[in-house]
């Protein structure tokens, strides 16, 4: 089963989410962006209350701008999905989390080392040149339930 549910364009949109914001990370950064997008989806808390499909998680606007900048600025995610990204997609949706992105709900690009917390939620750990965040204890358990 599902971790969320999904159409086929909800598999191209992340597949192209995926590359925009992590091409350059190889296969398991694109599965570490793909899962904060999934885990978003599936919590009901903080910056994430009332986001229930993979398409409001990915054109999420917070403080006038979309959430995340690949979908901002065009880049690579107005391309067309490649097959390889849609097998990534569907794997996170379908079951894949790995830390540090297991939990996470954050993630960024520093250009530097990772702060210890990201607008107060603590670090889970580093793949190549993303941070990822998780929330800090009880304040959404939603984002822990598998």
């Amino acid at each position: 089963m599902a971790r969320v549910a999904y159409t086929e364009k909800d598999v191209d949109l992340i597949a192209r989410l995926m590359r925009a914001e992590a091409v350059g990370e190889g296969r398991l950064g694109m599965l570490m962006v793909g899962n904060v997008i999934i885990n978003r989806t599936r919590a009901n808390c903080l910056d994430f209350e009332d986001l229930r499909s993979i398409r409001d998680v990915i054109f999420q606007i917070q403080g006038g701008n979309y959430s995340f900048e690949a979908v901002q600025e065009g880049n690579l995610f107005y391309q067309s999905a490649r097959e390889a990204e849609k097998r990534l997609a569907r794997q996170v949706i379908e079951y894949w989390r790995q830390q540090p992105a297991k939990y996470a709900l954050w993630y960024f690009n520093p250009y530097g080392e990772c702060p210890p917390t990201w607008f107060g939620q603590p670090i889970t750990g580093r793949y190549k040149e993303h941070c990822y965040y998780e929330p800090q204890a009880n304040t959404c358990a939603s984002a822990y339930r598998y």
